[in-house]
C-alpha cells in the first residue's frame, strides 16, 4: 500500500555499515545479505513432475477448514483419487455445517469412514481433545477467514480475527502433532503473502506464517509443506464477497482463477515432489504483467525479465514530480489543465479497467465511479508512478472527483514557472523584442532567418499536410509563365 516506504533487511549477527549500505543499494524492499552477497526474493518455476502419487500414510488423515468449499473439494479428491479410507473433518460448526451432510454421505458412498467433529483448532485444549488416541497418518490445514482493509482500517480485533486459524491453530496442530509418524503436514497459505496484495496486511502477515512454519518443521526433520495459493476459480466463503472490480484488480496483477481440475493436481505434485517447503500454486498472466504500467513486482522478475528502465527525471527526483514539472514547464495555464487532467482521468481508467479515459467523466465522484478504499491506494500508486509525487492514501476522498484531483496535482507541482496567459505566443513575442536588436545585415541575421524559415515550414507542414501536397502538385505541374507570375503576385 505505500510502495519504496519500508525496506525489510535480513543481516546477519555482527553486520556493520557496510552490509547495510550494500543492501540498500539493490534498490528492493526486501533483501539479506549472506556470506557477503545480497541476495533478494525471486520466483522460480519448480520443477515437479506429473505423474507421482503422493502420500498420504495408510490411516486416518485430518483435514482442517472442513466445512469451507476447498475443504470439501480436498476430502472428496482424497478419497477418490488418492484411496484414503479415513477421515477426520473438523471445522468450528462441525456436523451443523452448511453441506456437511452431504459431503458425508459422498465419501461414505466411496467406502470412506468419516468422522466431523466441531472443534476450534486454535483451541489448543480443544484440539488436544479431538487428537488424543488417534494415531494420525497426515494433515491438511485448510482453516481461514478474510477481512480486507486497507492497513488504518485494521485495529487488533480484525488481525486477531485473521490470525487466530491461521497462527494459532497451525502452531496448536505443529506441537500436538509433533510426536506422530506423518507423512504429510500440509498447510494451506496465500500468494497474498508472497506478493504483498493491497488491502490484505493482516491476511499477508497470517499466512506467511504458515510458510515459515513449514520451514521451520522442515529444519527439525519434520514433514512440512505450505502451498500459498492463487485464487480459485469455484466461489467459497472466502471469495464469494469479491466483487467485479476485485476480480478486474486480481487479473490486472496479472493473476487468473484455477479451476477445480487444476488446483488439485497442482496439488498433488506439491505433496508428490516433496522437494521445497514453499510452492506457489498460481496461474500467473504473463503478458499481462509485462504490460503493467506499474511494473512487474520485483519478486515476479525472474519469471518476467524487463528491460533495465532508463534514468529519467522523474525516477531520480521521486517525491518532487521534477519530471512532471518539465513537461509543464512550457504549457500556458490552459493546456497544462487539460494536460493534468487527462493523465488523472487515464490513471482511474487503468484503475477500474476501462479501454480508454473516455470512460471517466471529470466531475462525476470517485465513489459514483466505483472507487472504494483499495482502488483509492491502487490509484494513488499508479499516480505516484506517473509523477513521482508522494501522495497520501485518502487522496481520492479529499478530492472527490477527477476534475479536483487534477487541480490538487498542479498545487503539489514545485517550482513550477507561471505561465503566462498566451503560453507560446508569449515566448514569441520575447523572441520578437530580442529580433529588434538583431541586425539585419550581419552574418549572424541570415542564419536565424534560415533557422525561423524552416521551422515556420515544418510547423506548417505538421498543421496542413494536405494542404502542403496541394500546394507541391501544382508546383510540378505548372508551367514557367505560371509560376512567374505567382512570384510576381506574391512577391510584388
Amino acid at each position: 500500500e505505500y510502495p519504496g516506504r519500508l525496506v525489510l533487511a535480513d543481516l546477519p549477527v555482527g553486520a556493520g555499515v557496510e552490509e547495510l549500505v550494500a543492501g540498500l543499494g539493490c534498490g528492493e524492499s526486501q533483501w539479506a545479505v549472506r556470506d557477503g552477497v545480497v541476495r533478494v526474493p525471486r520466483l522460480v518455476r519448480a520443477g515437479v513432475a506429473a505423474g507421482e502419487a503422493p502420500g498420504f500414510g495408510a490411516g486416518p488423515v485430518l483435514v482442517t477448514g472442513a466445512s469451507g468449499v476447498l475443504g470439501g473439494v480436498v476430502a472428496r479428491h482424497l478419497v477418490s483419487a488418492h484411496g484414503v479410507r479415513e477421515l477426520v473433518l473438523v471445522s468450528r460448526r462441525g456436523p451443523a455445517a452448511d453441506g456437511m451432510d452431504v459431503l458425508c454421505d459422498e465419501l461414505a458412498a466411496q467406502g470412506a469412514t468419516v468422522e466431523v467433529l466441531a472443534c476450534d483448532v486454535a483451541d489448543r485444549v480443544a484440539l488436544a481433545q479431538v487428537l488424543d488416541g488417534r494415531e494420525l497418518t497426515a494433515v491438511i490445514h485448510a482453516a481461514g477467514v478474510l477481512d480486507d482493509g486497507v492497513l488504518e482500517s485494521l485495529d487488533a480485533s480484525r488481525f486477531e480475527r485473521v490470525l487466530r486459524p491461521k497462527v494459532d491453530a497451525a502452531w496448536n496442530l505443529h506441537e500436538l502433532t509433533r510426536d506422530l509418524e506423518l507423512s504429510a503436514f500440509v498447510v494451506f497459505s496465500s500468494a497474498a503473502g508472497v506478493f504483498g496484495n493491497a488491502g490484505q496486511a493482516n491476511y499477508a502477515a497470517a499466512n506467511v506464517f504458515l510458510d515459515a512454519l513449514a520451514q521451520a518443521r522442515r529444519a527439525e526433520g519434520l514433514p512440512g509443506l505450505s502451498l500459498a495459493w492463487g485464487l480459485w476459480a469455484g466461489a467459497s466463503a472466502m471469495t464469494s464477497g469479491l466483487g467485479e472490480s476485485d476480480r478486474r484488480r486480481i487479473a490486472r496483477l496479472g493473476a487468473e482463477a484455477l479451476s477445480e481440475a487444476e488446483g488439485l493436481e497442482l496439488l498433488d505434485r506439491a505433496v508428490a515432489g516433496d522437494q521445497d517447503s514453499l510452492l506457489v500454486p498460481v496461474r500467473l498472466n504473463l503478458p499481462a504483467l509485462r504490460s503493467r504500467s506499474e511494473g512487474v513486482p520485483a519478486v515476479l522478475r525472474a519469471l518476467v525479465p524487463v528491460r533495465a528502465r532508463r534514468h529519467t527525471a522523474a525516477g531520480a527526483a521521486a517525491g518532487s514530480g521534477g519530471g512532471l514539472a518539465e513537461r509543464l514547464a512550457a504549457m500556458s495555464d490552459g493546456r497544462r489543465a487539460a494536460y493534468l487532467l487527462d493523465l488523472v482521468r487515464t490513471e482511474v481508467a487503468g484503475t477500474l479497467g476501462h479501454r480508454s479515459a473516455a470512460a471517466v467523466e471529470p466531475e462525476r465522484a470517485f465513489k459514483d465511479l466505483g472507487f472504494d478504499s483499495l482502488t483509492a491506494v491502487e490509484l494513488r500508486n499508479r499516480l505516484h508512478t506517473a509523477t513521482g509525487l508522494k501522495l497520501p492514501a485518502t487522496v481520492v476522498f479529499d478530492h472527490p472527483t477527477p476534475a479536483d484531483l487534477a487541480r490538487q496535482l498542479r498545487t503539489q507541482i514545485p517550482n513550477l514557472p507561471a505561465a503566462g496567459p498566451e503560453g507560446l505566443l508569449g515566448e514569441l513575442d520575447r523572441i520578437e523584442q530580442m529580433l529588434t536588436d538583431v541586425d539585419p545585415t550581419d552574418e549572424e541575421s541570415a542564419d536565424i532567418q534560415r533557422r525561423l524559415a524552416a521551422l515556420l515550414a515544418r510547423f506548417d507542414k505538421a498543421a496542413n499536410p494536405v494542404e502542403t501536397e496541394r500546394v507541391a502538385d501544382k508546383i510540378d505541374a505548372a508551367t514557367d509563365d505560371e509560376i512567374f507570375a505567382f512570384i510576381d503576385t506574391e512577391l510584388g
